[in-house]
């Protein structure tokens, strides 16, 4: 599942590490979701979508 984390991420000028401490998991797991090796829960995604001011489906295509 592609998605635009890291583009978004970037805009916002927040490193992989600083998205991580946010959303409490790790900074493999960020890279992970950002490299499309890992989907990340439901749940995860929902936060993602509501760190970047943005919907789930926006996020994920």
């Amino acid at each position: 599942m592609k998605n635009k984390i890291k583009d978004l991420r970037k805009e916002l000028g927040i490193s992989q590490s600083e998205l991580s401490e946010k959303l409490n998991v790790s900074r493999q797991t960020i890279n992970a979701i950002e490299n499309n090796k890992y989907d990340p829960t439901l749940a995860l995604a929902f936060k993602l979508a509501k760190e970047f001011n943005t919907t789930v489906d926006e996020l994920f295509s």
